[in-house]
């Protein structure tokens, strides 16, 4: 076997990033296409790791009495034109049913993009007085979104992801929610994903479509894109007026509800690749790592060696480690490659010089460290190690994070520096119009508002500034 011949090629990382992206998700077995066009089939490997977000997710959200629920997928037409923004900002991504069980149907079904409107619908059937509320209710499902280019987790035509939506009795606690959720959102990004973000109120250009406010966090690729990866809006009573969401207050007068609704998805694998993987693969935080730890025989032929692995297992097992020993007939070198490619954060190999020697010889995927550590320490090192990882990932990406924003004050330098993959921290007028002709003009987008300044000049158009806004490309 020639000495290379088991290594699975990849692009190169820093002169092909979308080449990289791609071959690292497929050769990972994290995803494959599907048959349609811009669909995906998500892998066990893939999925896990989506069972893992979605876990910590699902119990943040209990904790702060939300409920889980699920409404239909196929939704009336007529439910997305009550609300004129909603269904103007969503119509070119709208998938239709105009054709089922052997007829074509009197009203055309939408395959759900969003829920707002069939949630809402059953709301204003549920809610009758302030005793009612608050209601919040989230699923986790798919949406559809009929997207002309597509890209694994990234972008696709289905996704899945997990949609909250609520009703208060008033506008202060709709404010509380859309705040709450949004750091649930960062939570999980920076503890558990390791990513750093951006977070803050988006533009009215950028709002959710039918939204009085949007508010979102934004991670920063390694090519300079930015990735919208979570976002939580203030629906205020738009939605309650399209659908008729009305209570009685304690006063006995009738009033509309107060409306939110948040949202995280699978792109969120995407943005975990991009940031913190290498030349090398997937590079995971152990937190979200489907194999936290990968125990590799060195001489599988040999009963002492298969035994003392079998131990180490045992023992981080116990422990709530993810482990996995693999005992196949791979060669050891096969074995690195593969573990390495697919991010699993700690490797441990055992060889018979290891036992004779009592210790295990331990490789960090963060910085390919080689280390040994007696074999009578695993249970208190192992669990520090993966500690030690998941704070250095974190690290490590704030610092490309921090080194990814400039600032600058006139356009010109604003458009070399975002070609230059960066992220633009500059004044801005606000002005829609103005956005637009920025985005015409280079395809540049404002992300999310830094902080509300009145005192300068907009970096475009020169009229006077309403905040600083972080301007780039988008994934």
């Amino acid at each position: 076997m020639a000495k290379q011949e088991f290594v699975k090629e990849v692009a190169d990382i820093n002169t092909d990033f979308a080449g990289w992206y791609t071959d690292v998700v497929i050769k990972t077995d994290m995803v494959d296409y599907g048959p349609v066009k811009g669909t995906m089939v998500i892998k066990p490997y893939g999925y896990a790791i989506w069972e893992l977000l979605k876990s910590y997710v699902d119990k943040r959200f209990k904790q702060v009495g939300v409920q889980n629920a699920y409404f239909p997928m196929f939704i009336p037409e007529s439910y997305l034109k009550r609300e004129a923004e909603h269904v103007e900002g969503f119509a070119p991504e709208v998938a239709v049913v105009t054709y089922a069980g052997g007829q074509e149907l009197n009203e055309k079904l939408v395959i759900r993009p969003t829920s707002e409107t069939i949630i809402c619908e059953m709301y204003a059937k549920w809610i009758k007085s302030y005793r009612d509320l608050p209601v919040r209710m989230n699923q986790w499902c798919n949406a559809v979104r009929w997207e002309k280019t597509t890209r694994p987790f990234l972008r696709t035509s289905e996704f899945l992801w997990q949609e909250g939506h609520t009703v208060y009795a008033s506008q202060e606690e709709a404010d509380q929610d859309v705040e709450r959720m949004l750091n649930i959102y960062i939570d999980l990004a920076e503890k558990i994903l390791a990513i750093p973000v951006l977070s803050g109120r988006k533009s009215d250009r950028e709002k959710f479509a039918g939204a009085v406010a949007t508010y979102g966090i934004e991670a920063i690729m390694p090519d300079g894109k930015c990735l919208q990866a979570g976002t939580s809006h203030n629906l205020g009573q738009n939605f309650a007026k399209a659908s008729n969401i009305r209570f009685l207050n304690k006063d006995g007068i009738l009033e509309y509800g107060y409306s939110t609704s948040w949202g995280i998805s699978t792109r969120l694998i995407g943005a975990l690749v991009m940031v913190h993987g290498d030349e090398r693969g997937l590079k995971l935080p152990p937190n979200v790592a489907p194999i936290q730890v990968v125990i590799i025989p060195v001489a599988t032929h040999k009963e002492e060696v298969i035994i003392k692995s079998k131990e180490v297992e045992e023992k981080l097992s116990n422990l709530g480690i993810r482990v996995k020993l693999d005992d196949s007939k791979n060669t050891p070198g096969w074995k690195f490659n593969e573990y390495e490619m697919k991010g699993v954060p700690i490797r441990i190999e055992i060889g018979p010089r290891d036992i004779e020697n009592g210790v295990v010889t331990i490789v960090r995927r963060d910085s390919l460290e080689k280390s040994q550590i007696e074999f009578d320490n695993i249970e208190k090192t192992i669990p520090e190690l993966l500690n030690d990882i998941q704070n250095n990932m974190y690290k490590l990406a704030k610092q490309n994070l921090d080194n990814a924003i400039v600032e600058c004050d006139d356009f010109d330098t604003l458009v070399k520096e975002v070609e230059n993959k960066k992220v633009v921290l500059a004044y801005h007028c606000g002005d829609s119009k103005c956005e637009e002709e920025i985005k015409n003009k280079t395809t540049i987008k404002t992300r999310v508002i830094h902080s509300y300044d009145e005192n300068h000049k907009c970096v475009y158009c020169g009229k006077q500034s309403k905040y600083r806004i972080y301007f780039g490309k988008q994934y």
